[in-house]
């Protein structure tokens, strides 16, 4: 058995690095040393295909950090098999900052969008798997608000994979559904309450 604390700092730990590295690749060329406020202007506007892919980065690591902490077990130690499980979660979520850099790079190129597109549904469809697999899970608005986050994510990532047939470079824009989940959720509460 494992502690459900420690497999929280770890993906505490995991979360907060993956989402760090992200931005190693928003960066100027080495080579480039601007004359004027102009072309240093230009410079970092020219980043913009950059900091797409990283601002969504960002904020799919943060719905599914905050859809993790969300999920709630009464136990408070995990057997063995649920474990490996979340450790594959984790390691599909560190290769975030990998997938990223690929899309940021190379998002005119459909296999790029095929990269990180399927990287995101599979780390969509894990957290599915994980959440069946939670024992004496929680019920409630929590749970529902995770299935829901995992539902977009896996959505969003099939938007992305059909639109890069149409064009890649548009294709990005299919994971902005996942930032629209947040407001239909508060949304639907004050419809309800």
């Amino acid at each position: 058995m494992f502690a459900k604390t420690r497999l929280d700092a770890l993906t505490d730990g995991v979360f907060a690095v993956a989402m760090t590295l992200l931005v190693l690749d928003v960066r100027l060329p080495e080579d480039f040393h601007p004359a004027n406020d102009g072309e240093l202007l230009h410079g970092l506007v020219s980043l913009w295909p950059k900091f797409l892919p990283y601002v969504l980065s960002f904020g799919v690591l943060g719905l599914r950090w905050i859809a993790s902490i969300e999920i709630r077990s009464r136990n408070e130690h995990f057997a063995r098999n649920y474990v490996n499980w979340w450790l594959l979660y984790l390691l599909l979520i560190t290769f975030v900052p990998f997938s990223t850099i690929v899309v940021g790079r190379y998002a005119h190129f459909a296999p790029a969008i095929w990269l990180y597109a399927g990287h995101t549904l599979l780390i969509a469809l894990i957290s599915m798997r994980m959440v069946a697999l939670t024992p004496e899970i929680e019920r409630g608005d929590r749970l529902r608000q995770r299935q829901t986050s995992s539902a977009f994510l896996a959505g969003s990532s099939l938007l992305a994979i059909v639109l890069s047939f149409v064009d890649p470079r548009i294709a990005l824009w299919g994971f902005a559904l996942n930032f629209t989940q947040p407001v239909l959720e508060r949304w639907r509460r004050t419809k309800v309450g």
